[in-house]
């Protein structure tokens, strides 16, 4: 939320909370994050490979 809207003698909501996830929760999270990170880093490997061998299949067409 702004300042401009909120105002400056309350805080802000998210501070006085507490963390709504349980560490378990948070782990969990956390795990398939990181494997769909790793998912996406693989993607874009096979992306480029594909692509360098479509350069190199085009480049010895042209030649």
């Amino acid at each position: 939320m702004s300042i401009l809207t909120h105002g400056y003698d309350r805080p802000f909501g998210a501070a006085e909370r507490p963390a709504r996830l349980s560490a378990a929760r948070k782990t969990s999270l956390k795990r398939i994050g990181l494997q769909a990170l790793a998912l996406l880093s693989m993607g874009s490997v096979l992306t480029a490979l594909i692509a360098l061998k479509t350069a190199i299949y085009v480049w010895h067409l042209h030649a």
